[in-house]
């Protein structure tokens, strides 16, 4: 039995998902893997089901009846691994974005203690960024920035999505009052964690843009995030958050 579980949300990711799940299971520390999938269009899911007569005891998957939203992704993923009892829950992308072998890290420093939440973070040492336009970068860059100067919380990569939460983490936060899906989630987590006096260490990783499959980047993600980050500061201020 693995004591940390890797939550992969997909959508249309059949060129990447049997690769990922791999290169997570060719690591030397044993790590399970959830796959929530939202019902995609490519079968992404039958892949993932074919893998499961390879690996029955660590692939485990999870098929919605619809795309929701990577926020909602997670949170059922959370739900899955706090009721299945694993102490380190981590988040990745399916499109090798994240660096598999990088896991490792995130897990020894909140199982060492030093972090009760663990980001890989591409900003804490410059920027690292592989293989993005210019414009992404500083839209991903001075996201963080603006989130910083609303939120007081002292993180150089606020947008991140490659984590390790001890189950702590989503024991406190009220996985139900969740409410955004695209960057503004990635923000919402962190904030929420912040606010509880949990400890949060930035790992320095480099992230490599996809080279399979497609962007899920839209102006509506954009605009919850700018949006959604004045709106979580006001929920604190008047103590709703």
């Amino acid at each position: 039995m693995s004591n940390g579980l890797v939550v992969i949300p997909t959508y249309n990711e059949i060129e990447n998902v049997e690769s990922i799940i791999r290169a997570v299971f060719a690591l030397e520390k044993p790590f399970h893997i959830l796959i929530v999938d939202d019902n995609s269009p490519d079968k992404t899911h039958e892949k993932v089901e074919s893998l499961q007569n390879e690996f029955p005891t660590q692939l485990f998957l999870k098929v919605r009846k619809k795309k929701s939203g990577l926020g909602t992704a997670y949170v059922h993923g959370f739900k899955w691994a706090l009721q299945n009892n694993y102490d380190f829950i981590f988040e990745m992308d399916a499109d090798f974005s994240h660096n598999p072998q990088d896991l490792n890290k995130l897990y020894e420093a909140c199982q060492a203690g030093e972090a009760d939440m663990a980001i890989g973070s591409r900003y804490v040492r410059g920027v690292n960024v592989v293989n993005w336009p210019l414009s992404r970068v500083l839209l991903s860059y001075f996201a963080s920035v603006y989130v910083k100067i609303i939120t007081g919380m002292k993180i150089h990569d606020a947008t991140a999505g490659f984590i390790c939460y001890r189950r702590e983490v989503l024991e406190k936060i009220n996985l139900d009052k969740i409410k955004f899906v695209g960057y503004a989630f990635q923000i919402e987590m962190k904030y929420r964690t912040y606010c509880k006096g949990f400890k949060i260490k930035e790992v320095p990783i480099i992230f490599t843009d996809r080279t399979k499959g497609q962007s899920k980047m839209s102006n509506s993600i954009i605009k919850e995030a700018v949006f959604g980050v004045i709106s979580l500061r006001i929920k604190k201020l008047f103590n709703r958050l």
